[in-house]
């Protein structure tokens, strides 16, 4: 089996790995960094999102030995319970969020955004998030909370 070395969340780790394994089995099942969810297995939903090398993907588009080398973020290594990220704060306090299954990945495509566009208009927002499915809400509160995180993440 082909070993693949790679940083997640800041912590190098080697693990051998099947070739046909996702980046999201190796996340979730041998990291055991489950906030990553599995929604659709078609790439459709966006729950599986994480960064790799600073921009977002779906993880489950993603065989793991691709990720040689590669810089992964989830949304286990963007805050902690004790001080969220600014995205995540936003999310919680403009309500962008109600099962929450379709959150991390929100979040982390959001995250992508607001590092390539800090300061993006609603359309912007909307646009960014096509590829990823809510089935709880209109989306109006996701987007308001995008918006609300770029202006405190520009504020001084």
């Amino acid at each position: 089996m082909p070993t693949v070395t790679l940083t997640v969340n800041g912590q190098q780790v080697t693990r051998e790995v099947e070739s046909r394994r996702l980046l999201v089995q190796l996340l979730r099942e041998d990291l055991r960094l489950t906030g990553t969810h599995v929604g659709c297995d078609t790439s459709q939903c966006g729950c599986c999102t994480v960064l790799m090398n600073g921009d977002a993907v779906k993880s489950c588009t993603v065989l793991a030995v691709q990720a040689e080398g590669a810089d992964v973020v989830s949304i286990e290594g963007i805050g902690t319970p004790d001080l969220l990220h600014p995205v995540q704060q936003a999310f919680h306090e403009k309500h962008g969020l109600q099962c929450g299954f379709c959150t991390p990945g929100m979040v982390m495509s959001s995250l992508d955004l607001l590092q390539k566009n800090p300061a993006p208009t609603e359309q912007d927002v909307r646009h960014w998030l096509e590829g990823n499915l809510c089935r709880c809400t209109g989306y109006h509160n996701i987007v308001e909370s995008v918006l609300h995180a770029a202006q405190k993440m520009r504020a001084p």
